[in-house]
């Protein structure tokens, strides 16, 4: 192999958790080496090194032949000043993709192969390729509870953990799947002002249209450093940050950065990455929301009894103390749907503004209660009424406007976007169901989570009475493609049915 020096170019380009680096086809080292796209390359230079894929350049004034370019991750990656003198080499094979093989042909992993394959996910020796290669094999029901557990203690290890030298430390997380769902805005500030210690990290939406770090980011700075995070949460009691900057099971963000475009959530994975994201926070306490209904993810009793038996199987050889709250996932919670107006249902609710969506506000409250219930000095079944008293106080709103602060504010402007379409009912009548998967997927068409103010803004909801004519929901874009899919889909299918009263779907929870 050639030890021919190229020089370092930074690669002005977000290639979003891959590293990827840039050599010219007239590249000296690109012929002799046999150098081929796609291909894993090794840069080193005094004792840094970084593994990137390789794309081939025929414009020289992305890369000259003498330069290899590094896009942002891997430039910061690698350390170095703009300029300096690298090596370049092959990579080898990552070793752990013999592991994945063998899962493809169906055999049971270790907890070595497990071990091996997140550290070579950590240590960027995977492609994005090779990382969907994993997430497929192990998809849907590929993973038994053993494995899940090999699994989620292997990505937990892939990183920092945080220990805050408390006994109780408190955390809840909902399995997804329910538009609008922002509880965590609301159980944070009310368990904080409680005085537990709630340390929220959040994913960012992976087939949503808004996850709590998406809406939060409205309000505040989400992305903190290990240090920022440990501060506020020591002065505060609580944070609503992404888990992403800080360091914790960072293999779960970066096969988030895979699941996202490819719209898989498999149960196995979701276990591990949410079980992986809460011990790595340092939490010793957790309530799981899994909602039920037939556009959730959990569509049936019997999938969510199964869902619960494998978090508390994991959970219980984690140490981690784990209750899950099957809730009712028939529609989406609250009004908004994408991160601008969800923000203004949560601001509604911490206001104890009489338009607040109600069923938001009683759902966080559950939550909460819950939460509250952990502390030792609270009675089983005070934990509502407590934490009804914290949110009509104001303490809730004034431990908010306290998160945002120390997080870092930012101008706050809850208007969504400037194009607006409506979406009106066919038939007078009752609205019987409303179709959870479709709602998230209009939002997502008009441009939520990227785009802040797009999303879906629902006037009506299951059980109200409609006439022909009347608006059911409003569409929010910013961009007119984006506006126009949205709207088309809508138009195709607006989600809603409408019918009897009888008709309307009953609930299998007794909340």
């Amino acid at each position: 192999m050639s030890n021919d020096n190229l020089q370092i170019r930074r690669i002005a380009i977000d290639t979003y958790h891959e590293n990827v680096a840039y050599m010219h086809r007239e590249c000296g080292i690109y012929r002799a080496e046999g150098f081929q796209a796609l291909s894993k390359i090794l840069v080193s230079a005094n004792g840094s090194k970084v593994l990137a894929v390789l794309n081939v350049v025929d414009d020289s004034s992305i890369v000259l032949p003498e330069e290899l370019g590094l896009s942002e991750q891997a430039f910061q990656q690698l350390n170095i000043a703009e300029g300096s003198l690298v090596t370049v080499n092959h990579a080898e094979a990552p070793k752990s993709m013999d592991a994945v093989r063998r899962k493809i042909n169906g055999e049971r992993l270790s907890q070595d192969d497990f071990n091996s394959i997140t550290n070579d996910i950590a240590e960027t020796r995977y492609s994005k390729m090779e990382m969907a290669a994993f997430l497929v094999a192990t998809g849907q029901n590929n993973l038994d509870r053993d494995e899940l557990f090999f699994l989620t203690r292997a990505m937990l290890q892939s990183g920092d953990t945080m220990n805050w030298h408390e006994s109780l430390v408190v955390d809840k997380h909902c399995i997804g799947g329910i538009p609008g769902n922002r509880t965590s805005m609301l159980v944070v500030p009310i368990v904080a002002a409680h005085g537990m210690l709630i340390p929220k990290t959040s994913s960012r939406a992976i087939t949503s249209p808004a996850g709590t770090a998406d809406t939060m980011e409205v309000l505040a700075e989400v992305n903190l450093s290990p240090d920022q995070l440990h501060d506020i949460v020591r002065q505060e009691r609580g944070c609503l940050a992404w888990g992403g900057t800080a360091k914790l099971a960072p293999v779960d963000d970066m096969l988030i950065s895979v699941e996202r475009p490819l719209g898989i959530d498999s149960q196995g994975q979701m276990v591990a990455s949410i079980l992986s994201k809460k011990l790595a926070a340092g939490s010793t306490h957790l309530i799981i929301d899994i909602p039920v209904g037939p556009t959730a993810k959990v569509r049936h009793m019997n999938q969510a009894l199964a869902l619960r038996k494998l978090f508390e199987f994991v959970g219980d050889r984690l140490n981690i103390h784990l209750e899950v709250m099957i809730t009712d996932g028939r529609q989406p919670v609250g009004r908004g749907i994408g991160p601008v107006l969800e923000a203004r249902d949560i601001m509604q609710v911490l206001r104890n503004d009489p338009d607040a969506p109600f069923d938001l506000r009683q759902k966080s409250l559950q939550l909460a209660g819950r939460i509250i219930e952990f502390d030792p000095d609270v009675r089983g079944g005070q934990g509502y009424a407590i934490a009804r008293d914290i949110l009509e106080s104001g303490r809730a709103g004034a431990k908010m406007n306290a998160l945002i602060q120390a997080q870092g504010p930012k101008p706050i402007d809850l208007h969504p976007g400037s194009l607006c379409y409506e979406v009106v009912a066919d038939r007078d009548g009752i609205v019987t169901s409303i179709d959870n998967f479709q709602m998230a997927k209009i939002a997502g068409l008009a441009g939520a989570p990227k785009i802040k103010k797009a999303g879906v803004d629902l006037f009506k909801k299951l059980g109200s009475p409609v006439e022909k004519g009347e608006t059911l929901y409003c569409i929010y874009a910013e961009f007119p493609t984006d506006f126009k899919f949205a709207t088309e889909l809508a138009n195709q299918n607006n989600g809603y049915m409408i019918g009897s009263e009888e008709q309307i779907i009953k609930s299998l929870i007794a909340f």
